[in-house]
């Protein structure tokens, strides 16, 4: 397969996506002005494709980065493709579009090219982001996903984004929407953990015989955050077959492994702090892995997730009880 630097997926609506993206979550030890530097860094290196959240903290910061490259002549707000999701507090179709108009006003944009539903497990509707009862337990709710989905349609109609789609949902899930009468707009992505140890081939041929994209995070594996990650996984750029592989075709373990995701249809994210780390993320368009090589690293994958949230376990939604 091959690539060129502005190398893109056309999605189901007709926009296009370029097929690597800049993630701007930050673990607690990164501020969220690094965030918006890195963001910076990212796009003079030519990322066009910058991912963020409501939940991340720092829309104010990457939204000012976009805008600085902007000004400063770096970029066009049409060359940049900017992706925001919708929290679990804000299903409540009544609150869609207020979330919506929230992020856009903290970023200083007019619209997103895409505005996700970040996860289908659902809080309680309201301002706190993590609601929880008197004992420490999550408050959850079971609004029709199918409801806000229409929501996101009527921001789409309303020129706030361009196009929208889903994130961490199942095929059942997925059905769901697809299956929803009077169904004006497809989901155009399924944005989900995806690396070498989680290939995720099932949802992948699902996704494309529907002709949802499939967008890939924790790529290289995930930071070891307390409280969400085992500590005691194994890590991906560790991995014997994946430092093999890198050492034969003379390039960086992360760029194997995100090779590999990205030669397999799958728009991938890569975050960095580094400015060297950065650059090297996104030169993986200038080399191909073989069959042989595909094929090996194919054999790594063990269905582990690193993001299973054990504390949403009792969600009417949550997505992980289903193989795929």
């Amino acid at each position: 397969m091959a690539f060129k630097s502005n190398s893109y997926v056309v999605l189901n609506d007709g926009h296009k996506m370029p097929v690597i993206g800049f993630g701007t979550y930050a673990p607690e030890q990164y501020t969220k002005e690094q965030a918006g530097e890195a963001t910076k860094v990212a796009i003079d290196v030519g990322y066009r494709h910058i991912d963020c959240a409501f939940i991340y903290g720092n829309e104010v910061e990457v939204g000012r980065a976009i805008n600085a490259k902007i000004a400063d002549g770096t970029v066009k707000r049409e060359d940049v493709f900017y992706t925001g999701k919708l929290w679990c507090n804000n299903q409540a179709p009544e609150r869609v579009r207020t979330a919506l108009e929230n992020s856009l006003k903290d970023l200083g944009l007019d619209y997103m090219d895409l505005f996700l539903i970040h996860t289908p497990v659902e809080f309680k509707p309201g301002d706190d982001p993590f609601p929880k009862d008197e004992n420490g337990k999550v408050l959850f709710h079971n609004t029709d996903i199918r409801d806000t989905w229409k929501a996101l349609e009527a921001c789409k109609d309303a020129g706030l984004v361009r196009s929208i789609g889903v994130s961490n949902f199942n095929r059942k899930q997925l059905e769901l929407i697809l299956n929803a009468p009077g169904l004006k707009y497809k989901p155009v992505c399924n944005q989900v953990e995806c690396h070498i140890f989680l290939n995720q081939s099932k949802l992948l041929e699902f996704c494309k015989s529907k002709d949802i994209v499939l967008v890939g995070y924790s790529v290289l594996g995930s930071s070891r955050v307390e409280g969400w990650i085992d500590q005691n996984s194994p890590q991906v750029l560790e991995d014997p077959v994946l430092l093999e592989v890198a050492k034969k075709v003379g390039r960086s373990p992360a760029q194997v492994a995100m090779r590999y995701v990205l030669q397999r249809g799958i728009v991938v994210l890569a975050k960095s702090f580094t400015a060297e780390r950065i650059k090297q993320n996104f030169q993986l368009l200038d080399f191909e892995l073989s069959a042989e090589n595909m094929k090996r690293l194919d054999g790594v994958n063990k269905n582990m997730r690193y993001l299973n949230i054990d504390s949403w376990k009792e969600s009417p939604k949550y997505p992980y009880y289903e193989e795929y």
